[in-house]
C-alpha cells in the first residue's frame, strides 16, 4: 500500500486549517437532547471523510439495521453507552470503544440506556449526509416510493 495520490502541490505550506471550538451550537437538533455536529463535512474534507459529533438523549433509540454499498462508517464512543450492532451481535461500547464497519457491513446504533450519549460518526470516503441527518425525520408521511427513493439517494439499505 501506498500514500494517496499528492494534492498539494506547493513547497511552502499554506494556512488553511479550519477550527470548530467545543462551544459552536450543533448544527442540528438542541445541545444536550439529540444533536449532530458538523465536525468535518465532505465539502470541507474535499470529498476525503466526513466527521460527525452525534449527541443522544437517554432512550434516544436509533437506526435499524442496514449497510451502505459506497461508504464505509465508523462509531468512536466519546460519553455513555450506546448499543452498537456489528452485524452478529449487539454490544454495549462505552467510552473509548470504537467500531469500524466497512462497505456492506451490515450495522446498527441505538442509545437504550437511562443516560445521555456521546459520539464520533466517520464516513469514508466523504458523502453528502448533512441532506440525510437533515431530511430523515420527515419521513414520517412520505409514500414507501418516496422513502426508498430517499434511502437509495443516501445509500442506506435497511434489512428487516
Amino acid at each position: 500500500m501506498s500514500y494517496p495520490e499528492q494534492k498539494y502541490w506547493g513547497d511552502n505550506g499554506e494556512v488553511s486549517a479550519d477550527f470548530r471550538p467545543q462551544s459552536t451550537p450543533p448544527d442540528l437538533g438542541e445541545r444536550g437532547r439529540d444533536a449532530i455536529h458538523y465536525l468535518a463535512t465532505t465539502t470541507t474534507t474535499q470529498g476525503e471523510f466526513g466527521l460527525y459529533r452525534v449527541e443522544m438523549r437517554a432512550k434516544a433509540g436509533g437506526p435499524k439495521t442496514h449497510f451502505h454499498k459506497t461508504i464505509s462508517e465508523s462509531f468512536y464512543i466519546l460519553d455513555g453507552t450506546v448499543r452498537l450492532f456489528d452485524g452478529a451481535r449487539w454490544i454495549d461500547a462505552r467510552k473509548g470503544d470504537f467500531l469500524h464497519v466497512p462497505q456492506g457491513g451490515l450495522h446498527a446504533f441505538r442509545n437504550d440506556s437511562d443516560a445521555p450519549a456521546d459520539m464520533l460518526l466517520l464516513f469514508t470516503p466523504g458523502a453528502p449526509r448533512e441532506e440525510y441527518f437533515e431530511q430523515v425525520s420527515q419521513l414520517a408521511d412520505a409514500t414507501d416510493e418516496e422513502r426508498a427513493k430517499f434511502f437509495d439517494k443516501h445509500d442506506s439499505y435497511f434489512v428487516e
